[in-house]
């Protein structure tokens, strides 16, 4: 037992040796998300490709507040018919404005979520990139990291080479 000790005693050093050895990376996901050109790129096309919708949405809002309005400052002078007709179009649009809001919220997520995927192998292939040409052993990102020094910060390199590779 004592000599189990020993030899594990004598054999920290090494350990610790090797381990100073060990080339680590940090890249801030959040960093690259927020500045890269792709990301951008992704984002105005995500939103040239919903904004007829998103305004269509819109109109169909004020269209809705439109006719409470109406209802509100008309609806004691309306015969009951007229008022019931009125509350059933509002109930009717309500029903149409959440049903398309939610299939436009859908939608958009599903598009925003290829959008990623296709952004997130581009960056984990520049990050093995850069991790191999520069010698790293391990690189972590911000999801699971508490700290990391400015020295083993590889995000500006990801960075250079995503601008690059546009």
């Amino acid at each position: 037992m004592h000599k189990l000790l020993v030899a594990a005693i004598l054999a920290l050093p090494f350990s610790l040796a090797q381990a100073a050895d060990v080339k680590i990376g940090f890249v801030s996901i959040a960093k690259i998300l927020s500045t890269s050109p792709q990301a951008s790129a992704a984002s105005k096309r995500l939103e040239q490709e919903f904004a007829p919708r998103k305004k269509a949405l819109d109109d169909a809002v004020k269209a809705l507040r439109r006719s409470e309005e109406k209802l509100a400052k008309d609806g004691a002078v309306m015969s009951d018919s007229q008022r019931r007709s009125l509350e059933n179009d509002i109930r009717n649009q309500q029903r149409d404005l959440k049903r398309t809001g939610d299939e436009f919220r859908e939608d958009f997520n599903l598009r925003r979520n290829e959008e990623l995927s296709k952004f997130q192998k581009q960056v984990l292939d520049v990050i093995n990139s850069v991790a191999k040409e520069q010698g790293f052993d391990l690189v972590i990102n911000d999801q699971a990291t508490l700290y990391a020094s400015p020295q083993v910060d590889v995000t500006d390199k990801v960075l250079s080479r995503l601008g690059v590779s546009k």
